[in-house]
């Protein structure tokens, strides 16, 4: 069984509903999941840092302010420098997904960070691994994944209303997928070096 760690920071709740979705894909496809705050994650002393040393994914999420991941996330993607060093994430997969109040929002900004923090650990990225959906139909329709039309993560909208409100089902069901996906990927991942 595979096992997939969601770290993730959420200034409003609204990328907490993304990472909850993400987390449900990745139980749904198999795997043991830890949803982990980057919040305290932020100092390489403490916190649960012997949870993603023992996973075989780490999917990273962050709302996208001004055009890149929030300062705390940069926070934990700081602390992770203990962690290169040492080669501890080597070979290890990852994903992401971003919440912005606009449509677009420069959320790839904000994943091209998260794909840079991948690399520079040696990881291997798993994109979204869907072709874009169809901006023209309505938000709420959960069968319209990646309405957005990111390719390397699960892009998310919520405007300036409560997270009960936003973001809607289809971005939701396309942080699920992610999830889902990042599981299988890992099950085969692990599958092929054990045998």
């Amino acid at each position: 069984m595979a096992h997939v760690a969601i770290v993730y920071h959420s200034g409003y709740g609204h990328t907490k509903k993304q990472a909850e979705a993400v987390q449900a894909g990745a139980l749904s496809g198999g795997a043991t999941v830890d949803l982990l705050k980057a919040d305290d994650l932020t100092d390489s002393e403490s916190g649960p840092w012997e949870t993603l040393e023992k996973a075989d994914a780490i999917i990273f999420g962050s709302p996208t302010y001004m055009g890149s991941v929030s300062g705390i996330f940069e926070s934990f993607a700081d602390a992770t420098s203990k962690v290169w060093f040492d080669g501890k994430w080597k070979d290890k997969l990852a994903a992401g997904f971003s919440c912005s109040s606009s449509l677009h929002g420069d959320k790839s900004g904000a994943l091209i960070r998260m794909v840079t923090l991948a690399c520079q650990h040696s990881m291997i990225w798993v994109s979204l691994g869907l072709p874009p959906g169809k901006p023209e139909h309505p938000s709420d329709d959960a069968g319209n994944l990646n309405r957005l039309g990111f390719y390397m993560g699960a892009g998310a909208q919520a405007g300036n209303v409560p997270p009960e409100e936003e973001p809607m089902a289809s971005d939701l069901a396309t942080a699920e997928h992610l999830g889902h996906r990042v599981a299988e990927i890992a099950a085969r991942h692990v599958k092929g070096a054990t045998s």
